[in-house]
C-alpha cells in the first residue's frame, strides 16, 4: 500500500536545487511505501521527499539516512542537525550585496567548521543565479551573482523546522554506493541522480569534481537490479528519453509532465517529460499510465 500523503505536513527544503522535486513530489510519494525500516536518499540534494516524509505524522521510516557527493552541502545539513544557533549566527552575517557574493564566492570552504561553511553555502545559494551549483573542474563554484528584489538569506522559522526533521538522521558525504550496499529488506531507496541531459547543452551534472555520465547512468541502472534482487524497494527520477528508455525497460515506469524553469532563455522554458522508476510492480489499478517492463514509449 503506498504512503497517505497529506500536503499539509510538508517541511519545505532549507535550499533551491537544480532538479528540486517540489513539482513532482505528488507523483514520488504516490509510490513511497506506506512503511519502511530505513529511508535512503543517495542524492539528496535540496531533499524534498525527505522532508515531506519527515513532516508526516507518524514518520513512514524508523530511520534515514541522506548522502550527496557535495561536500557544502552536507556541511550545511550537519550544521542544522548539530548547531542550529551557530548557522543562524553566521548567517546573519550577510546580505544581498553582489560584492559580497563574490567575496564569499571566492573564499575556499575547506577549512571552515560546519556552521560556517553551511551559512557560506545557503548565502550562495540563495543570491546566486537561479539557485544553480555548479563547480568547474578544480571544485570550485562559479554560478554568477542572481538578480532579484529581495532574497531570504536567513528564514530562522524554516531552518529550525529543517533542523528537527534532520534530528537522528545519519548524514553521509559520499558515493551513491556508499548507502546503497547498506540497504536491507524492508527499506526504501530513492534515487535522484543527475539527469541525463536532454541536448548536448542541457548538462546541469557539475554538482561536483567527478560530474555523473553515460557510464554513470548505466551503473545507476544496474544498481537499481542490484537492489531488487536484494528485496530492497527503490525509486528512481530522470528524463523521459530514448536513453533512459532503454536504460530501464526492465524495470516499472510512469512517465509524466514536470514544469522546468532552469533555463536563462524563458520561452525555452516548459513541460518536459520524466519518469519515475520503480524496482516493483506498481501498476496494480494504474495500467494506463505505467510502463511495464518490456514495454516501449
Amino acid at each position: 500500500m503506498p504512503f497517505g500523503y497529506h500536503r499539509d505536513h510538508v517541511i519545505r527544503p532549507v535550499v533551491k536545487w537544480a532538479g528540486g522535486k517540489g513539482k513532482l513530489l505528488n507523483e514520488l510519494l504516490s509510490h513511497v511505501p506506506a512503511s519502511m525500516g530505513t529511508y535512503i536518499e543517495p542524492f539528496c540534494g535540496g531533499a524534498a521527499v525527505f522532508f515531506a516524509l519527515a513532516g508526516h505524522t507518524p514518520r513512514p521510516f524508523e530511520r534515514a539516512i541522506l548522502c550527496d557527493q557535495n561536500e557544502d552541502l552536507m556541511a550545511c545539513y550537519r550544521a542544522l542537525r548539530d548547531d542550529l544557533p551557530g548557522l543562524v549566527r553566521a548567517l546573519r552575517k550577510y546580505r544581498y550585496d553582489r560584492d559580497l557574493f563574490y567575496e564569499t564566492r571566492a573564499k575556499d570552504p575547506s577549512n571552515l567548521k560546519d556552521a560556517a561553511r553551511g551559512a557560506r553555502f545557503l548565502f550562495l545559494n540563495k543570491t546566486c543565479f537561479n539557485g544553480l551549483w555548479r563547480v568547474n573542474s578544480k571544485g570550485q563554484f562559479n554560478v554568477p551573482f542572481g538578480t532579484y528584489k529581495n532574497p531570504k538569506i536567513l528564514d530562522e522559522e524554516g531552518l529550525e523546522e529543517a533542523s528537527r526533521a534532520l534530528a537522528g538522521v545519519e548524514l553521509v558525504t559520499g558515493d551513491y554506493r556508499t548507502v546503497t550496499k547498506r540497504a536491507k529488506r524492508g527499506d526504501f531507496v530513492y534515487l535522484d541522480p543527475p539527469y541525463v541531459p536532454l541536448s548536448r547543452t542541457a548538462q546541469f551534472t557539475a554538482y561536483s569534481m567527478a560530474g555523473f555520465g553515460p557510464k554513470d547512468q548505466v551503473k545507476l541502472a544496474g544498481e537499481l537490479a542490484r537492489l531488487a534482487k536484494k528485496g530492497v524497494k527503490a525509486m528512481l527520477s530522470n528524463h523521459d528519453t530514448k536513453e533512459t528508455e532503454e536504460l530501464y525497460k526492465s524495470f516499472w515506469t510512469r512517465v509524466v509532465n514536470v514544469r522546468r524553469s532552469i533555463n536563462s532563455d524563458i520561452t525555452k522554458r516548459g513541460d518536459t517529460r520524466e519518469i519515475i522508476v520503480t524496482n516493483w510492480d506498481v501498476s496494480v489499478g494504474d495500467e494506463a499510465v505505467v510502463r511495464a517492463p518490456g514495454q516501449g514509449r
